[in-house]
């Protein structure tokens, strides 16, 4: 379908006047607004998903995990962002 909107587009610009250099400048344009265009949909689209996905790991993290492992993760970062600070 998308196919017939591009032809009729190509058409309409060569049936108007313009010549087939600026023809295939408005395809080129075209066809790159509507690819950012696409992306931007597609992002907005998946945004609740990925939020989703967010917060579930936060809550599995908060309610299932070993609190011991957290304790050491947290010790564990603790000395490395010291350490890095002793080398500067």
């Amino acid at each position: 379908m998308e196919i017939l909107f591009v032809l009729g587009f190509f058409l309409m610009l060569l049936i108007t006047g313009v010549s087939l250099l600026g023809v295939i400048a408005a395809l080129a344009v075209a066809t790159l607004l509507m690819f950012i265009g696409g992306f931007l949909a597609m992002v907005i689209k998946l945004l609740p998903w990925l939020v989703l996905a967010v917060v579930a790991v936060w809550l599995y993290r908060a309610f299932f995990s070993d609190s011991e492992a957290r304790t050491r993760n947290k010790l564990r970062r603790k000395i490395n962002r010291l350490s890095r600070n002793d080398w500067r």
